[in-house]
């Protein structure tokens, strides 16, 4: 392969709903290109882009693939990402590292729940879109439902090219309204007619070229001068325009394309080095805020966007040159961990398809492998740079579960594949809760969950469980109550003695100090000796007292004493949970001259604590998320009425773009599997993020079974 230029490289995502036909259309492009010499099918397992087994099995994209194309002296890298919101981590990385888009949409349904989803993240990335309808030689195809969806979707941003013949079986033509040609296609390996329009379309490719016409001088100042002095555009400055509103996101070039007859894949790929912007009029953002251009004289830089792992070849490192060149045996530092890697291979792309090439320039994309310590978000430097880009800020998990391994003895191997699907999937997040004495897996939906179960089962052998996550409530107290508590042990020789008098009351930020109390209908005034204020590490705080007098505990042990009130927070009273947002205070007690002990005292105070802590009108209080779901209007009702049976707060509610944002504080407790449930409730349409907000006191009802529960299980265990 020869070494292209900066500008001669387009970068570009593919994108659509699940069965759209991109990964067809994929294949089309690759044939094109002479990157492949036979077009591989979805249904016969032999596509470049749905390589693995898991794919080929679901038949559809679940990981994003880098694949490219060689068109009229341009390199085209394309990223395949995958059609479902399970995923969605395939197309925000891919969005990092691409400068435009193509959305595929289907004939036979127009704009779906993906093709809706994938574009508000394009939006929200700034990413320039081309549509191309596909599937118009379905029985079922229906070009002017498909077209009426994609205004009403896009609005006046949608721009025709072209538009089908006829569609159906027998769809094998379009006319293009920007050369003003109707292109017949002979048979199914992309063999084109340029013919001349025919009479009964002549009139409807006119008004057609009218509005591009139109719609291209709006978004110049000079094209629309030029307009209003000509009443017309030349095909340059047609192709200016759409360059400007393209570049700008506010036009959406549409074509028509299929990748099973390769119809219209010329015509796209044409459009896209035409239109596309390259690699060097971008530059990239650090984390320190400087931008760097992409140049091909700047010092060598890269950043990988995705890594994966072979059987037989190890990690593979997919990356975008961010500057300069980059070559085989080239010596590179990582900027996120300083390591030094050597790029011992250097290959071009095309799902497993990987040509070897000896450099890469500013804006191309490629893979290397034999990395010793680089992972996705990772940027390599040459030439002293310690440049390090933002990273790819990828959404918040939506679904959490527990995994168990069958077996006790694969837990070790189990941890060690999970932090290694994280490694290669961001979206995964595990996370080893001491506290729930649990391993928490949280992903994008339960089908995202279950491919990587999938994966553990098959692949490395493993069987394991998927079970309800506990939840991490917290315990605290509402009034004030002592105790006291006598540890005596005697068991031949030096025996064990304590005795600690305490007080407890709940803390509150701001609450004045305070040093009066009533015990046992008796009125106590306290001397504070000492206070010391502990932050603790699951949230809230321990204020701790020393308020003994007169020596009837040894200063020596009132760390002791501290200890075993820190141990009992650590696995509250009520139901093993935290404690948190209390002041103890230790105000009289007992030694032994000879038996008095840190152990002693240790078991003293945690008992101690442990019996106030009962008497002080306990609390259980739950994790509140920030739930907002963006609904479709007609399915408003349901996803309420399904938010207050979880025992919802609705805190308000607002519309964007057809769709209803409904913002509720829900417990995390009732969050279980929300996301499989609020895509059965919209088919799909819906999408909610979950932000942690806050704890507040459970119910009492929900205390009460929260507390028979866990006495349940102490009697199990």
């Amino acid at each position: 392969m020869k070494t292209y230029t900066t500008e001669q490289i387009r970068n570009v995502v593919l994108m659509g709903n699940t069965k759209s036909g991109k990964t067809t259309l994929a294949e089309a492009m690759m044939m094109e290109g002479r990157v492949i010499d036979r077009r591989g099918t979805v249904e016969a397992k032999n596509t470049v882009c749905d390589n693995t087994e898991i794919e080929q099995l679901y038949q559809r994209s679940i990981y994003p693939t880098l694949f490219y194309t060689e068109y009229e002296d341009h390199k085209l890298n394309f990223i395949d990402t995958p059609g479902s919101d399970d995923f969605i981590g395939g197309l925000i990385s891919a969005f990092k590292v691409a400068d435009s888009g193509v959305m595929l949409v289907n004939g036979q349904h127009g704009v779906e729940v993906g093709t809706e989803i994938f574009s508000r993240y394009a939006e929200k990335h700034n990413m320039p879109l081309f549509l191309a309808v596909s599937q118009l030689d379905h029985e079922k195809a229906n070009w002017e439902a498909c077209l009426d969806s994609l205004h009403e979707a896009y609005g006046s941003k949608v721009c025709p090219l072209q538009f089908p013949v006829d569609t159906g079986l027998g769809f094998n033509a379009f006319v293009d309204v920007l050369t003003m040609k109707m292109y017949r296609f002979k048979d199914d390996s992309g063999t084109r007619e340029e013919l001349d329009i025919p009479a009964d379309l002549a009139d409807k490719a006119a008004e057609l070229h009218t509005q591009l016409t139109e719609r291209t001088a709006e978004s110049d100042e000079a094209l629309m001068e030029a307009f209003f002095e000509k009443g017309d555009l030349t095909h340059e400055q047609i192709i200016q325009g759409l360059i400007t509103g393209f570049r700008k996101c506010e036009i959406m070039p549409l074509v028509i394309v299929s990748g099973k007859k390769d119809i219209g894949v010329k015509r796209l790929l044409e459009l896209i080095t035409q239109v596309a912007p390259h690699p060097g009029l971008t530059t990239s953002k650090t984390v320190s805020g400087e931008e760097i251009p992409c140049d091909v004289n700047g010092a060598p830089s890269l950043y990988i966007y995705k890594t994966s792992q072979e059987q037989h070849l190890g990690d593979i490192a997919y990356f975008r040159v961010m500057s300069g060149r980059i070559t085989e045996s080239m010596d590179l530092v990582n900027a996120n961990n300083g390591s030094k890697e050597r790029i011992s291979g250097l290959y071009a792309a095309a799902g497993k398809k990987r040509e070897k090439v000896t450099e890469l320039l500013a804006g191309d994309m490629g893979c290397t492998v034999k990395l010793k310590n680089a992972k996705s978000n990772h940027t390599l430097n040459g030439n002293g740079k310690s440049w390090e880009f933002e990273p790819i800020a990828f959404p918040p998990s939506k679904f959490r579960t527990a995994i168990k391994a069958k077996s006790e003895k694969d837990d070790e191997k189990l941890g060690e594949i999970l932090n290694k699907a994280a490694a290669e999937d961001p979206t995964i997040v595990v996370e080893y809760s001491k506290e729930l004495r649990q391993i928490i897996l949280s992903g994008q939906g339960e089908h995202h969950i279950n491919t990587l179960k999938w994966h553990i089962n098959n692949t490395y052998k493993m069987e394991v469980d998927l079970i309800a996550p506990k939840i991490p409530y917290r315990e605290t107290i509402t009034k004030m109550a002592a105790s006291s508590y006598r540890h005596k042990k005697q068991s031949g020789g030096a025996g064990q003695f304590g005795e600690v008098h305490l007080l407890i009351e709940p803390y509150i930020e701001g609450a004045p100090e305070n040093n009066r109390f009533k015990v046992d209908g008796k009125d106590l005034v306290l001397s504070i000796r000492g206070r010391d204020e502990y932050t603790m590490d699951w949230g809230g705080k321990l204020i701790y007292n020393n308020c003994i007098v007169g020596g009837s505990i040894d200063g020596r042990f009132m760390p002791a004493i501290l200890k075993g009130i820190m141990e009992k927070m650590e696995e509250g009273p009520l139901t093993g949970s935290y404690a948190r947002d209390i002041k103890c205070y230790v105000y009289d007690g007992k030694m032994h001259p000879v038996d008095s002990n840190e152990i002693s005292f240790k078991l003293a105070g945690r008992n101690a604590f442990k019996d106030a802590f009962k008497k002080a009108s306990p609390k259980i209080m739950e994790p509140i998320y920030m739930v907002e779901v963006m609904v479709p209007s007609d399915c408003m009702g349901d996803v309420m009425s399904d938010l207050q049976n979880r025992r919802a707060l609705i805190e308000g509610m607002s519309s964007e773009k057809g769709f209803q944002i409904l913002k509720a504080r829900v417990p995390l407790a009732e969050l279980n599997k929300y996301s499989t449930t609020l895509s059965s409730l919209t088919s799909g349409r819906a999408s909610f993020t979950m932000t942690f907000l806050e704890y507040t006191q459970v119910p009492a009802d929900v205390q009460e079974r929260l507390l028979k529960e866990y006495q349940e299980e102490e009697k199990d265990e």
